[in-house]
């Protein structure tokens, strides 16, 4: 079944997890994505390699094969001018252009939005960038966890002495899925204007929103809040409780999820104690509820943990190692992952399209690219004879 970008090209400068995988999605719902990248390929291709080559160095890795399913792959060297030309062609012939870059480095490779609007007027160019283009910071460059950190979010994870970073790259996968979304619209704005735009990202951005109700209450009420770990502060109980053997998760929200863990707990007086009368007082007071729900689970086992939690209708659930969420009968009997086959590797479980369209869903349709695999087929659909072809290749063009 064709997807609802069937006939849509992205050419997709893309880098790590924010851009590349904005493209993915696109290209999970049909869209023709061409990664381009270095004739030696992208930092990001070899990052935690899943192999290695004879020689020893690195093989394709776990970020490379989730980020750049359902695309093919074009080598070439931007800085010369027969490299521009390549770029050129290629942005006339797109619909979307990906890149995460800063701005200047943007310009000077004619990804800008002015150098890639008088080349194609319809092409809608998706920039992704640490701080925004605009600003003090604009020029600057930074990482998702260079994010979390301004965001406050890195603060608030931990303890006063030590800040948490989440290993979870959350603003990198949230600033490509709200970039997606941007394009989405963006080519329906051109089906009005016949127009493309600039769609504009930045990781500081996300990363502010994500954390902003927290920021909202800062700025009008000025609690002075600081971190506690996993303990809730704005409900309760909301915590990460240690069992017999392992660790469990429970958040708690209203009244009537309050009630239902004051009858587990066998603690009916918390009904009536002022201290636990509302979401604000009892996250002012969790500490006390932790204590008590941490004595009850400390006698019972993980799973019994969880079953009585499951059995009064709260939410909970267990803390899994990595091994453990992969052998889950529930993430193993859904549809969560696609299992890809890339030359030379080990078969991957690749996370599928995280949201379902019933009707017109996302799919993985073809493996990740090896580097450069399809230079021959992408080039003729730029217009590039054989010849020339084999001319760019002897010049290190591509």
């Amino acid at each position: 079944m064709a997807g609802p970008l069937a006939g849509i090209r992205v050419a997709d400068f893309g880098r790590y997890i924010a851009g590349p995988y904005c493209s993915a999605l696109l290209g999970d719902f049909g869209a023709d994505v061409i990664r381009v990248e270095k004739r030696d390929g992208r930092e990001d291709r070899t990052l935690i390699p899943l192999a290695e080559n004879d020689d020893g160095t690195p093989r394709e890795g776990a970020m490379f094969l989730q980020m750049n399913r359902n695309k093919r792959s074009l080598t070439l060297d931007p800085a010369t001018e027969k490299g521009r030309e390549v770029v050129r062609r290629l942005i006339a012939n797109s619909d979307i252009v990906v890149a995460n870059l800063p701005g200047e480095t943007l310009k000077s490779l004619g990804l800008d939005y002015a150098s890639v609007s008088a080349i194609n007027p319809r092409a809608v160019l998706a920039v992704v960038s640490a701080f925004g283009l605009e600003g003090p910071y604009a020029n600057r460059v930074g990482f998702d966890g260079v994010a979390q950190a301004m965001s406050g979010s890195a603060y608030f994870s931990g303890t006063e002495e030590q800040p948490v970073r989440a290993a979870t790259p959350w603003v990198d996968f949230g600033t490509a899925s709200l970039m997606a979304m941007g394009v989405f619209a963006a080519l329906r704005a051109r089906d009005q204007t016949g127009r493309g735009q600039l769609v504009e990202g930045a990781l500081l951005r996300t990363a502010l929103t994500y954390f902003s109700t927290m920021l909202i209450e800062e700025t009008v009420l000025a609690p002075g809040r600081v971190p506690t770990l996993n303990r809730g502060q704005t409900s309760g109980p909301s915590d990460i409780y240690r069992t017999k053997d392992g660790w469990i998760t429970v958040a708690v929200n209203g009244d009537p999820l309050f009630r239902r863990v004051a009858k587990l707990m066998g603690a009916p007086e918390w009904l009536e104690d002022p201290r636990f009368a509302s979401d604000k007082a009892r996250g002012d007071n969790g500490e006390i509820l932790s204590a008590r729900i941490s004595e009850w689970c400390a006698t019972r086992t993980r799973d019994e943990a969880v079953a009585a939690f499951e059995a009064a209708r709260v939410p909970c659930g267990p803390v899994y190692k990595m091994r453990e969420t992969i052998s889950d009968p529930h993430v193993n009997g859904g549809d969560f992952f696609t299992n890809v086959d890339f030359p030379g590797l080990p078969t991957a479980p690749i996370a599928t399209t995280p949201v379902k369209l019933h009707n017109t869903p996302g799919e993985i349709r073809r493996r990740p690219p090896t580097l450069g695999e399809h230079n021959d087929e992408v080039l003729k659909e730029l217009g590039y004879s054989s010849a020339e072809i084999a001319a760019l290749v002897k010049d290190g063009t591509v």
